[in-house]
């Protein structure tokens, strides 16, 4: 007679482990094999599920880019907020004035001239009758204007100077950083009064031109060192291993990388042309009248006696400039702080 062993099921229950010991856990073999056999487009699905998971879930933390994760940091600061919704006002009455300011600016009345603030005319008259108020907000236009013309200039030529300098390096290294020491050994308010005097015009252009071409060099010198810190990275060597040009590698790897200290610094030298501005305006080098500007309206109410006198005429042009550099001073710290990962 054949033993019933012989008749038993292969898949017999596993063996009884002794009491206190734990079975290993482990992936299922029925599950390895269903995986294993499924078809392609079955896996494709389960990819294009998780994908649209991660994106609904959001990136996660250590995926976030600098540029990403520095807008996250700025967005929860409270100083950029403050400083950027100040300088979207200035921005927006520097375009449109005549949305809080219905005067007109160079319309003035002798009779009442030196008149202190009232109802009708907040910030009073100044020394040629003329509205105060409605100076200081057409004022905001030049000055803006100035220092957002003249920071572009100097950021494009020095970033443009510096790059190639840290770039190629050899010859063009030692001649632009030469060149740079040339410019730097030129006081800024000293060689704009000698260049301004020689030039009639009041306008804009010749301020912004002689800021341009004399505060380019510290920008320039902070290019160049991002450059030379960018260019050593190991994706600069392997992009030129793979047949990448000096112009791709340039604008696609290291620019990207070495813009952010750029950034940082032209907004705050923004409000230190401003400042600038005011300044050779002050002492008659800058813009002239009928140009209307923060720096125009100081100038003509320093006179100690019309000081004395009405203090409210130097007061609002001076408070409303220390207020805008000090907006875009804000900015600058706070961008500073969000790109700048060794102050995290």
């Amino acid at each position: 007679m054949p033993d019933e062993r012989e008749f038993q099921d292969d898949a017999a229950p596993p063996p009884q482990l002794p009491p206190g010991e734990r079975r290993p856990r482990g992936p299922s073999p029925s599950i390895d094999a269903t995986a294993e056999s499924a078809p392609d487009d079955v896996l494709a699905a389960q990819e294009k599920t998780a994908v649209e998971a991660l994106e609904a879930n959001g990136r996660p933390e250590s995926a976030r880019s600098l540029s990403s994760d520095a807008w996250h940091d700025l967005r929860r600061n409270p100083v950029f907020l403050i400083s950027s919704l100040l300088i979207l006002f200035l921005i927006v009455i520097a375009i449109w004035p005549g949305l809080i300011a219905t005067r007109d600016p160079l319309y003035c009345q002798l009779g009442r001239a030196y008149e202190e603030p009232s109802a009708g005319h907040w910030f009073g008259f100044d020394n040629q009758g003329c509205d105060v108020y409605t100076r200081t907000v057409y004022g905001a236009r030049a000055s803006i204007a100035v220092g957002v013309c003249a920071t572009l200039g100097v950021t494009l030529l020095g970033a443009v100077i510096g790059g190639l300098a840290g770039f190629f390096g050899r010859f063009w290294d030692p001649v632009l950083s030469r060149t740079t020491d040339i410019f730097f050994a030129i006081p800024m308010v000293l060689g704009a009064i000698v260049f301004l005097s020689m030039i009639r015009l009041g306008s804009i252009w010749p301020v912004v031109l002689v800021i341009t071409v004399l505060g380019w060099p510290q920008i320039a010198r902070i290019a160049r060192g991002a450059v030379i810190s960018a260019k050593q990275n190991d994706y600069v060597q392997a992009a030129r291993a793979l047949g990448a040009g000096n112009a791709r590698i340039l604008l696609r790897h290291i620019l990207p990388n070495a813009v952010a200290p750029v950034i940082v610094m032209a907004t705050i030298m923004l409000g230190t042309f401003i400042v600038l501005e005011a300044t050779l305006s002050f002492l008659g080098v800058g813009l002239k009248p009928p140009t209307v500007s923060w720096g125009v309206d100081i100038s003509a109410a320093s006179d100690g006696m019309k000081f004395r006198n009405a203090p409210h005429i130097l007061l609002y042009p001076a408070a409303a400039l220390s207020l805008t550099v000090l907006a875009f001073i804000m900015m600058g710290d706070a961008v500073r702080d969000a790109l700048d990962p060794k102050l995290r």
